[in-house]
C-alpha cells in the first residue's frame, strides 16, 4: 500500500471545511446524527462490537476518561480511549491501554474507509475521525472503550453509542455561542447523551444545570448518581505528588493534581460501580492501581522544579479559577510569571480576571492555530481587566517559555489553551501522551 500516514491526515483534514461550516451553528439543521449513523452502517457498525462508557462535560472530561480507562486496564482489559482535542500528536486521540495508535494503523484504516467517506455527503472532520476511532477499536478487539464527546453531547458524532454508563463532569460556561449562554441550555445539550434506562453519573452541578439533568433522567428512566449526594466524597488539601480523596467511604490517590481532581476521582469511582453492575468485573485493587498509574499530560503538570514550571490547559473561567487555587495551595506566595495564549472564541476576560491579580509578570504568546487570538488583542484585554504589571510579548510559544524561565523570580505557568500547552511540551521534547509526574508513595 502506497498510502502513507501523511496521505491519511490529508484525507481527514479535507473534511475540515464542513466542520467549520457546521459548528457555526450547533443545531439540528446543520448538526445531525444521520451522517455518522449512515457511515457507521456502511462500515458494519463497529461501535456496537464492544461495550462503552460515554462522557461529556465542560471541565474534567479528559481526566475522567483517562482515569476510567486506567482502572479498566488495571482490571486486565484491553481498553480503548477516544479523546479530543490532542495536545501534540493527532494520534493521542486514539489510545489502547495508554498507547497511541500507530501511523501505520491510521494509514491502513483511512485507506480502507476512504470509499465509504466519499459515499456519505458532507461528512465533517470530527465525524470521520470518530468513525476512525470506532473502527480502530473494533479491529484491535478492545474489551471496552471509553468515548469522550467532542462538543456538546446531543448532536455530537459520538452520541451513537449505547453505553453501560453515561458520565457528565462539571458544567460551566464554554462554547456558549454554540451551546447557549445559560447553564440550563448547556446542561440540555450535554444531557443529550443520557439514554433511556442507562445510568448517569454526574459531578456536583449548579442548581440550574442539575434540575435539567434530573428532568432528562426522569423522562428517560435513567438512574442518576449525583456525586456529593448519592456518592459522598471528601477531598484533602492538594499536594505536589497528587490528590487524595475519600469516595463512598474508600480512600483513593491519583497523581493528577488539584482538588478538582478529587471530584473527578469520585465521579470515576461511581461510574466504575455501574460498570460492575453491568457485569464487567473490576476489582477494588484495580481501582486503586489504575488511579495511581493514570497519565494525563498538560493538566496541572509540574514539568520541573527550580524554577517551577507548570503546564495547565485551562481554557475557561472555571478552569482558570481551579488553576489559580491549586497554584496558591502548592506554591504559596512565590512570584508568578504567566505565559498566556488563547483561542479567540474562549472567555479570555474570564480567565484573565481569575489569574492576573496574582501574576507578577505576564508573557503573551500565540499558538500556531488559525483561531488563536492575536497578541495585541490579548495585551489590550489584560489592560482592560485592570492588570498593571509588566507585559512581555513573545509570539512564538517556545521562545515565550524560554524567556519566562530565564527571567522568573519564582515560578512559571503556561496556560490559556491546549494548543499553547501542546506546543510548549513539544519544544521541551516531552513525549506525547505521557505526563511528567512524581511517583505516589505512602
Amino acid at each position: 500500500m502506497s498510502f502513507s500516514y501523511s496521505d491519511a491526515l490529508d484525507t481527514l483534514y479535507s473534511f475540515i471545511n464542513y466542520e467549520l461550516k457546521r459548528q457555526d451553528r450547533y443545531s439540528p439543521d446543520v448538526m445531525t446524527l444521520e451522517r455518522p449513523l449512515r457511515l457507521l452502517e456502511l462500515m458494519g457498525n463497529p461501535h456496537q462490537r464492544y461495550p462503552t462508557v460515554h462522557l461529556t462535560g465542560t471541565k474534567g472530561k479528559g481526566s475522567v476518561g483517562a482515569m476510567t480507562a486506567a482502572i479498566l486496564q488495571a482490571s486486565g482489559y484491553k481498553v480503548g480511549l477516544y479523546s479530543s482535542p490532542h495536545l501534540q500528536d493527532f494520534r493521542e486521540r486514539f489510545q489502547i491501554n495508554q498507547q497511541m495508535v500507530s501511523q501505520e494503523d491510521v494509514a491502513q484504516i483511512v485507506y480502507d474507509l476512504k470509499p465509504l467517506f466519499e459515499a456519505v455527503e458532507e461528512l465533517t472532520w470530527f465525524e470521520v475521525t470518530t468513525a476512525l476511532a470506532f473502527e480502530y477499536f473494533a479491529r484491535q478487539g478492545v474489551d471496552i472503550a471509553v468515548i469522550e464527546v467532542g462538543l456538546g453531547g446531543r448532536l455530537d458524532a459520538t452520541n451513537v453509542v449505547r453505553p453501560v454508563v453515561s458520565i457528565i463532569t462539571s458544567l460551566s460556561y464554554d462554547h456558549t455561542h454554540l451551546l447557549g449562554n445559560s447553564l440550563a441550555s448547556i446542561a440540555a445539550e450535554k444531557g443529550g447523551i443520557i439514554k433511556h434506562g442507562v445510568p448517569l453519573v454526574s459531578a456536583p452541578q449548579d442548581l440550574e444545570a442539575l434540575e435539567v439533568l434530573e428532568r432528562i433522567c426522569q423522562e428517560r428512566q435513567a438512574p442518576m448518581t449525583l456525586v456529593g449526594r448519592e456518592w459522598p466524597y471528601t477531598s484533602y488539601p492538594v499536594e505536589l505528588t497528587g490528590q487524595r480523596v475519600v469516595a463512598n467511604g474508600i480512600e483513593y490517590r491519583t497523581p493528577l493534581i488539584g482538588q478538582h481532581q478529587a471530584i473527578n476521582t469520585a465521579v470515576v469511582t461511581a461510574a466504575i460501580e455501574h460498570v460492575r453492575q453491568a457485569g464487567i468485573a473490576v476489582p477494588e485493587t484495580a481501582a486503586h492501581e489504575g488511579l495511581a498509574s493514570v497519565s494525563w499530560p498538560g493538566r496541572l503538570e509540574i514539568v520541573q522544579q527550580n524554577p517551577a514550571l507548570v503546564f495547565d490547559a485551562a481554557h475557561n473561567r472555571a478552569s482558570a479559577r481551579c488553576l489559580r487555587e491549586a497554584l496558591q495551595s502548592l506554591f504559596g506566595e512565590r512570584p508568578l510569571t504567566l505565559v498566556f495564549g488563547a483561542k479567540g472564541d474562549k472567555d479570555i476576560v474570564g480567565m484573565m480576571d481569575e489569574l492576573l491579580p496574582y501574576v507578577d509578570h505576564l508573557v503573551i504568546t500565540q499558538a500556531i492555530d488559525s483561531r488563536a487570538e492575536g497578541t495585541d488583542t490579548l495585551v489590550a484585554i489584560a489592560h482592560q481587566t485592570g492588570y498593571t504589571g509588566p507585559i512581555t510579548v513573545q509570539p512564538v510559544v517556545g521562545e515565550a517559555v524560554q524567556f519566562a524561565l530565564a527571567n522568573t523570580k519564582g515560578m512559571v505557568c503556561v496556560t490559556g489553551s491546549l494548543y499553547v500547552v501542546g506546543e510548549a511540551r513539544t519544544v521541551l521534547g516531552l513525549q506525547p501522551g505521557k505526563a511528567i509526574r512524581s511517583t505516589i508513595s505512602d
